[in-house]
């Protein structure tokens, strides 16, 4: 009884942490397009007396034949990581923060797809996409990059997956963070020790991408470049988005630089892909990827945006 008594105390203390932050937002609405065509919509209502919220995904495109289609499940925990980040009080993560808000994803939507909808790329990339979403919709922080970038390489006696880092969004006082995880991914690189012992790869580089942020009184954070050189035959994947729109900017801050994939043959040839693609890697290839850069924040009055000390140079 004790034990529950103190579960209960726990999302009590969640759901009143979310019911303050909410007296402190505005309505609004925003439409986030992904790189094949589909739009999320999405469109917050606030009752101030009640001190709850409506986030209601109606308008976003139905549901897909390809698998950026997110199982419900998938859009309720962006929405409530979301809102979990507004509040600065020290609370664990728990199911009280979705008691003050009515969530609204009308089924056969992407968002809530019937089966048999293939769903492999809710969970990394649209998930990316509504969490983005539901930012500009509160007007709180610009883009960060729409994307994990799922990149995957294997043959008969070896098979990798990993997921790649970029920039930031910035917001009303902060900049964005160059090269890192954001937002619903929860995954770190592997050591290029690690990386390049077990597989027959070589890391060549991977380096800043400079000036990839979006301009801004706060710029976005800059995204990244990873260079993977193959050893022996392969097939590699790239699943992604950004790479044909950007990561918003706010309040006047420019978008992000796009994303883009690319092989450097070993012959000198040079193949673009698009968001999505597979290509058989020979020895001596090389597969890059540059990740998009975050949205910046503010309008620029014509110097330099704002340092921020926690950015990294």
């Amino acid at each position: 009884a004790t034990v529950a008594a103190y579960m209960k105390h726990v999302q009590d203390n969640a759901e009143e942490s979310v019911r303050r932050v909410i007296t402190a937002l505005k309505n609004g609405s925003f439409k986030l397009p992904l790189d094949n065509g589909a739009q999320i919509a999405v469109e917050v209502t606030v009752d101030t007396a009640a001190r709850s919220a409506t986030i209601d995904f109606t308008g976003t495109s139905g549901q897909l034949p390809n698998n950026f289609n997110a199982p419900k499940a998938v859009t309720m925990a962006a929405v409530l990581y979301v809102f979990r980040t507004l509040v600065d009080d020290d609370i664990p993560l728990n199911a009280g923060c979705l008691k003050p808000l009515r969530v609204v994803v009308p089924e056969g939507c992407m968002l809530n797809p019937r089966p048999p909808a293939a769903v492999v790329a809710g969970n990394v990339e649209t998930s990316m996409c509504v969490t983005n979403a539901l930012y500009g919709a509160l007007g709180v922080m610009a883009a960060s990059q729409c994307t994990m970038n799922n990149f995957t390489f294997g043959n008969d006696a070896h098979q990798y997956y990993e997921t790649i880092s970029g920039g930031s969004g910035a917001g009303p006082g902060f900049a964005g963070t160059s090269v890192v995880q954001t937002h619903m991914t929860n995954s770190r690189l592997t050591d290029p020790e690690v990386l390049e012992f077990r597989f027959p790869v070589r890391l060549d580089s991977y380096e800043l991408r400079r000036d990839s942020g979006g301009a801004g009184q706060w710029r976005g954070g800059d995204g990244g470049v990873r260079r993977v050189r193959f050893l022996e035959p392969m097939t590699a994947s790239i699943l992604s988005n950004g790479r044909h729109v950007s990561a918003f900017g706010a309040a006047g801050g420019l978008p992000g630089a796009l994303g883009a994939n690319r092989i450097e043959r070993a012959d000198g040839r040079v193949e673009a892909l698009d968001h999505i693609g597979q290509a058989e890697m020979a020895p001596g290839d090389v597969f890059v990827i540059e990740t998009p850069g975050g949205g910046g924040w503010g309008i620029d009055a014509g110097g330099p945006a704002e340092p921020d000390p926690r950015r990294p140079l």
